[in-house]
This record gives structure tokens, C-alpha cells and sequence, in this order.
């Protein structure tokens, strides 16, 4: 368990700063230290969610019984996992920190805005998926891990699967930041994020009724 949480703490966190590192000093890239963090943050959710929906592909067609059959990557991986959420509460503030920036609100009356106040504008801001992120570590996962009692497996695999659409999202919000919403990418990529997201996000519940009602 221990080494499933340290392991998470140190991918996720060490992910997004090579990244950025890497992204400000390619020759020929050498984006800024906002452009940097910002698509870092999206790459990082966007493993995540590939690494999560393989898993959870690996999971559910490997348990026969719905109930019943289990695996050991479901466990491991909502371990591995987990820092993530609490990894990206603080990289979605640096985003929202840079955005300001560049948007020329970093200061008020010729002063530097007090980071406390950029915290409650971003907590006002992105009060909904803080909470996400919150109820994530604080909820679901000692109810994934520990209250279920190994059982439904196959439930949480199908759930991980969830998240097969979060990197057409991803690259959508990258390529409207720089302004290529009229490319290819983007017709295709916003083509991708429907279907991914209808099925993924609207269609999984139904069936998981279906799966176990069965």
C-alpha cells in the first residue's frame, strides 16, 4: 500500500516538472514558464487518464463475475493514483496563476496581488473540481479500497474507463490557447471528445445498472 502511494507521490509531481522543464528548453520549442506549466498540467491529466483507462480495460475484462472476481491492479492503481488528485489541486492553481498574468491581474494598486487572495479567487473559481478532487481522496478512495470488501471489481475498472475522454480534452484546450480552433486537430480532436465523452461519461452508467442488474 505504502509503496503504491509513494510511488504516485513522486511520478505524478516528478511527470509535470520534467515536463515543463522540457518544454521551456527544447531548441526550437522553449515555451514560456505559464505555456510551459499549463501544458504540462494537460499532458500529466492526460497519462492519467490513459493509464487509468488501460487499467481499468485490463480490470473488467478480466473479471468473469461482476461481483465476485477480483484483481490486483483495481487496489493498486486507486493507490497509485490517489496523490494525483491532491498533485493536481495545487497545478491547477498554477495555472490559474499564470492565466492571471498574462492577463495582466497580478497586480492591484502597483502591488503584487496577496497570495491568499489568489487562493480564494481560485478556490471561488474552481470551486467544483477542487471539491471533485477533495471528495476523490477523502471519499472514494477509502470506499474503493477498503469498505467495499473486495468486492465489484469489475465496476471499478469499467468506472477507471471513465476517463478516456480527458485527453481529447486536454488537447482541445491547448489548441483554443493557441488559437487553432479552424485546424484539422481540432474539428477531429472535438469530434473524438463527443463520442469519447458521450459514451464514457453519459452511457457508462446505464450499462454499469445493466452489468449488474444481469
Amino acid at each position: 500500500m505504502l509503496s503504491s502511494l509513494a510511488s504516485g507521490s513522486i511520478f505524478f509531481p516528478g511527470l509535470f516538472l520534467l515536463s515543463k522543464r522540457c518544454l521551456k528548453h527544447t531548441p526550437g520549442l522553449a515555451l514560456s514558464e505559464g505555456d510551459a506549466t499549463i501544458v504540462s498540467a494537460r499532458l500529466v491529466s492526460s497519462i492519467q487518464a490513459i493509464m487509468a483507462s488501460l487499467a481499468g480495460y485490463i480490470i473488467a475484462s478480466s473479471c468473469e463475475d461482476v461481483i465476485e472476481d477480483q484483481h490486483w491492479l483495481t487496489s493498486t492503481y486507486i493507490l497509485f493514483a490517489v496523490p494525483y488528485f491532491v498533485y493536481d489541486i495545487y497545478a491547477m492553481f498554477l495555472c490559474y496563476w499564470h492565466k492571471l498574468q498574462v492577463k495582466g491581474h497580478e497586480e492591484e494598486g502597483g502591488r503584487p496581488k496577496p497570495m491568499g487572495s489568489e487562493v480564494a479567487s481560485y478556490l471561488r473559481r474552481e470551486f467544483l473540481m477542487v471539491l471533485h478532487h477533495v471528495v476523490m481522496v477523502t471519499i472514494c478512495f477509502p470506499v474503493s479500497v477498503f469498505w467495499r470488501q473486495g468486492k465489484g471489481d469489475y465496476f471499478q475498472g469499467v468506472m477507471f474507463m471513465a476517463e478516456l475522454s480527458t485527453p481529447s480534452v486536454c488537447l482541445g484546450k491547448i489548441l483554443i490557447r493557441y488559437k487553432k480552433q479552424h485546424t484539422l486537430l481540432h474539428k477531429v480532436n472535438g469530434a473524438l471528445m463527443l463520442v469519447t465523452f458521450f459514451v464514457c461519461r453519459v452511457l457508462l452508467f446505464p450499462y454499469l445498472y445493466y452489468a449488474y442488474s444481469r
